[in-house]
């Protein structure tokens, strides 16, 4: 039940937005973290409540997830070291297929999310982003804190990474891609090929 509990609470988030990379110093100021984290949150409600069919809102899920997310970052981290040895048509590849893995891995939660809310309570400046501070509540479970890492490396805000208290999202996804990884013995390939199919 816990760990139900846990995979509903990290996906209920992760579909709002999902790096351990090291990253330039920020521009990018708090009130303006604070509104990116507010407009994905207004644009994935808006979805949860379209009524839209199932490939529909994964469609729409999918745009959300460009507009307010850092896709290429969010996807090489979670290929971690192997991205070093990979050709460019490998990596561009892989990317592609991550994010039409993760859209459907996550999108395919937007019922259990109907009702949710996540309240943004303020912001502050670490080392080389913003971290969004935020209080979700998803029905049938106690509310949340929720911290939105906010970066504008790739040119315009993004949301690079969320830690749902204290975990941290993409190291738990980096983590899934790794053993993947592992099991088709080291094929960028192969990996790219099956996620594709799964999610």
């Amino acid at each position: 039940m816990v760990m139900n509990n846990l995979f509903s609470r990290r996906a209920f988030v992760a579909s709002l937005a999902a790096l351990t990379f090291p990253l330039p110093a920020f521009a990018i100021s708090g009130p303006a973290a604070e509104k990116l984290v507010e407009n994905a949150v207004g644009d994935i409600n808006k979805i949860i409540a379209s009524g839209k069919s199932g490939n529909a809102m994964l469609r729409d899920f999918e745009r959300v997830f460009d507009r307010y997310a850092d896709v290429n970052i969010i996807a090489l981290t979670t290929l971690g070291p192997a991205r070093r040895s990979a050709s460019k048509a490998e990596v561009s590849a892989f990317v592609a297929a991550f994010k039409g893995y993760f859209t459907r891995k996550y999108g395919k939660r937007f019922n259990e999310f109907v009702g949710g809310q996540i309240i943004v309570e303020g912001s502050r400046a670490s080392k080389s982003n913003v971290e969004v501070q935020s209080t979700a509540k998803l029905r049938g479970s106690a509310p949340f804190k929720v911290t939105w890492l906010v970066s504008d490396k790739s040119g315009s805000p993004k949301i690079f990474n969320i830690i749902i208290e204290g975990v941290n999202t993409l190291t738990s996804e980096r983590a899934e891609i790794g053993a993947m990884l592992d099991k088709r013995r080291g094929d960028i390939g192969a990996l790219t090929a099956d996620l594709k199919k799964l999610g």
